[in-house]
């Protein structure tokens, strides 16, 4: 089912299509969120600020889901502040970063061991219909970018083993720890300012609103990805209200929907 929000759209002027990666295209990490949120209510918990465990879990998930498309740090420069406002004496938010990717790391090692050993295809851990929609966008000669939140060395390993190399080439954009030298907004200029494209040549994927938002700004068009992680069987309300709001054109809950929803981004 494809969500039409504003009639008329068309990516007919696109000639790069810019995707998000973890919940857009790649599954592996699905389930991430379960293991940020108890990490970090776990440590507040530990200040005594009198708050419940429910209390904490609903200020982190906000939080969270609000900074969800921006790097990872930026959720933990964020869980740092909320440690200093409840009076304790925050490390360095890499520091937080690489005690969740350890934790991350022990939930999804079996995926990416049954993905670089061959036991599975790599369609059990992408988004259901992304192989044809990466087709009908090469077909339709748009150059694919892949950026993401997700650190770069990971990024990079992840999309191989997945299968995508084929599609993004060298174009495939992780975060760095200098986490300030990398952003999709600072991608996006850096191809209009190469003048290879201008900015309604953007067509964007993505299920969080970082994405949609850089590409909509730069006069672009956006399809917002409201999958429910890891069926991707319907539309996730609450990620699709955040689509809606970022300013997404179209809502798909995956891309299987890809026979229909070419043609309503390409219509002749």
């Amino acid at each position: 089912m494809i969500e039409t929000l504003r009639p008329g759209a068309h990516a007919l002027n696109a000639r790069v299509a810019l995707f998000d990666f973890d919940g857009t295209l790649s599954l592996i990490r699905s389930g991430w969120v379960e293991v940020m949120v108890p990490m970090m209510v776990e440590i507040l918990a530990d200040l005594k600020s009198g708050e419940s465990d429910e209390q904490l879990n609903a200020i982190v998930l906000e939080y969270v889901g609000r900074l969800t498309g921006r790097q990872t740090i930026y959720q933990m420069i964020e869980f740092a502040e909320q440690i200093a406002k409840r009076g304790g004496k925050p490390e360095d938010p890499l520091v937080y970063k690489h005690m969740y990717l350890d934790r991350l790391m022990v939930k999804i090692k079996s995926r990416i061991d049954d993905l670089e050993a061959e036991r599975v295809s790599p369609e059990t851990w992408l988004v259901p219909g992304s192989m044809q929609l990466l087709d009908g966008l090469k077909e339709r000669g748009l150059k694919l970018v892949l950026a993401s939140g997700t650190d770069d060395k990971y990024v990079k390993h992840e999309a191989a083993i997945l299968g995508l190399n084929p599609y993004f080439g060298q174009n495939i954009y992780g975060a760095l720890d200098d986490y300030k030298s990398f952003s999709k907004a600072i991608l996006i200029k850096r191809i209009i300012d190469s003048a290879e494209n201008r900015g309604e040549e953007f067509l964007g994927f993505g299920d969080g609103y970082v994405e949609i938002e850089n590409v909509k700004s730069v006069g672009g068009v956006a399809v917002g990805v409201a999958s429910d992680e890891p069926e991707c069987a319907k539309v996730d309300l609450w990620k699709r209200d955040r689509l809606v709001n970022s300013g997404a054109d179209w809502i798909v809950p995956h891309f299987a929907t890809a026979p229909a929803l070419l043609p309503a981004l390409f219509p002749e």
